[in-house]
């Protein structure tokens, strides 16, 4: 790995951290306005997207895994049940818990909203960049990767 040595070369590191952290919170707010989803709260998003990776769980469970309070889940759990994208279902295990899982609806719905991110993101590519530019931009994306990659 390369570092850079000196004051100029630390700069250079924080500045591009800068413009990275900026730009990306930018194409995200962007992908978020074609994926229709500005009418739920970013933890009731966390919600559904850990239902639908992980699968039902009770309201407790899902507290655990957001670092939420139990009340707290239970206010978000109510707002996404009265939107009708999730449903709860008596614990067999324990009557006194509800598993609560996604809707078909709520399926439907992060299908349609991902498939209008990916659509809006490659035709902005196809019409704003060359196809010289959008090979510059793989290679870009490999770097990325690495950044997050453990």
């Amino acid at each position: 790995m390369n570092n850079p040595s000196g004051s100029a070369g630390a700069a250079r590191t924080s500045a591009l951290a800068e413009d990275l952290r900026l730009l990306i919170g930018t194409l995200k707010r962007r992908l978020r306005e074609q994926g229709q989803r500005e009418d739920l709260a970013p933890s009731q998003v966390a919600v559904l997207l850990r239902l639908e990776k992980d699968g039902p769980a009770t309201v407790s469970g899902l507290a655990r895994s957001e670092g939420m309070r139990p009340q707290s889940m239970s206010a978000a759990i109510a707002a996404l049940e009265a939107a009708g994208l999730v449903r709860g279902v008596p614990d067999p295990d324990d009557g006194r818990q509800t598993i609560m899982s996604l809707t078909d609806a709520c399926r439907e719905r992060l299908r349609n909203g991902r498939a209008a991110r990916q659509d809006w993101l490659s035709r902005t590519l196809a019409t704003k960049l060359s196809p010289r530019e959008q090979q510059e931009l793989a290679a870009a994306v490999r770097l990325l990767k690495r950044l997050v990659e453990d």
